[in-house]
């Protein structure tokens, strides 16, 4: 117990003196850089004092080579820099002061305004977002808003919606009969709701009969002011002299395009997938009548695509609440309606 006790004593004692010599050895090499550095010469040169030194030291000392560096006064203002930025960078995340940020979302609220309304400048679009109930300040939407050409341009699609309500769209198409009759049917198609104003049958059109229904179809000057169709025989001039008459301008596609008038195309195309070619037609009668139903279905049950997914007579949503959902059959039960019934 004595002997290892001696031990431990002796030990801390060699690490005392080992540790005395290292920073006796260290002050050493400090002094000596110092004096090198300190020599009138632009660049110090080592003399062979010099290096005999550095060789001893190296022998008697491990660590030297931690303390012997030799710099520019270049890298040493570099340090102090990059030092003071390090400085400043960690102190500015803590305490957060000054204006808080603006949420993302908020950001792109207000670029999908810009987007939107083209012709709307920070104001307007400031007050509305007041409206949304978004508390922001009108010089923060200045800086977000997204900075369209000048002047600004809206979109052909909006140019083209604009106009929708004064075109209509008209053509023929032909259903076969039980007895092998063909029969025309006459549609008249409003683009803005892609509503069908006007429907009528018969199996012998004329020009003057084509004209009384464009007079049937818009009463109480209620015409559209441009009327697309094709260059049908069948629009003669007595239909041309009943359309000028109602203040209509006729614009008539090229021949045999009829992609040119593809409104009216796809309604037909419409009415023949979803009703027609799945019942057999006995006579005018039964075809008015199928025309009717199909088109009840089109109008208020069916969803369009360029609709945003609503009917041409706006649909109603029904919610959760309103009861469980059921399907009434319409169409002769080619097509059902879901809707939600109170129990």
């Amino acid at each position: 117990m004595m002997a290892g006790t001696m031990s431990l004593i002796l030990m801390g004692c060699l690490f005392a003196l080992r540790t005395r010599r290292t920073l006796v050895l260290e002050n050493l090499a400090l002094r000596h850089q110092l004096a090198v550095l300190q020599r009138s010469a632009r660049r110090p040169r080592l003399r062979t004092s010099d290096r005999l030194f550095c060789v001893l030291l190296c022998r008697m000392w491990s660590g030297w080579a931690d303390t012997l560096s030799l710099v520019k006064s270049e890298t040493v203002i570099r340090w102090h820099r990059t030092g003071f930025t390090r400085y400043w960078t960690w102190k500015s995340r803590h305490p957060k002061q000054g204006r808080p940020a603006v949420p993302p979302e908020v950001r792109a609220l207000i670029r999908r305004l810009c987007d939107a309304n083209r012709l709307w400048g920070a104001p307007r679009i400031h007050g509305e977002l007041l409206k949304l109930g978004v508390d922001i300040a009108q010089a923060t939407v200045s800086k977000d808003r997204v900075r369209h050409r000048r002047p600004p341009s809206q979109t052909w699609r909006t140019f083209l919606d604009n106009h929708l309500s004064s075109l209509v769209s008209v053509d023929f198409f032909t259903v076969p009969t039980v007895t092998f009759k063909v029969l025309f049917v006459f549609v008249v198609l409003a683009h803005a709701r892609r509503r069908v104003i006007h429907v009528n049958v018969t199996d012998a059109p004329t020009a003057q009969w084509t004209g009384q229904q464009l007079v049937d179809a818009f009463p109480w000057k209620a015409a559209p002011q441009y009327l697309l169709r094709d260059r049908d025989a069948v629009y003669g001039l007595e239909f041309s002299s009943r359309a000028h008459s109602l203040g209509i301008h006729e614009v008539k596609t090229a021949p045999h395009s009829p992609w040119q008038n593809p409104y009216v195309e796809r309604l037909i195309g419409t009415l023949r997938r979803e009703c027609l070619d799945h019942v057999v037609v006995l006579n005018e009668t039964h075809l008015r009548r199928l025309l009717h139903d199909s088109l009840a279905y089109y109008h208020s049950v069916r969803t369009h695509p360029s609709l945003e997914k609503d009917a041409p007579k706006p649909r109603p949503v029904e919610r959760p609440d309103h009861g469980p959902i059921v399907e009434a059959p319409m169409v002769g039960g080619l097509h059902h309606r879901s809707m939600r019934r109170a129990a």
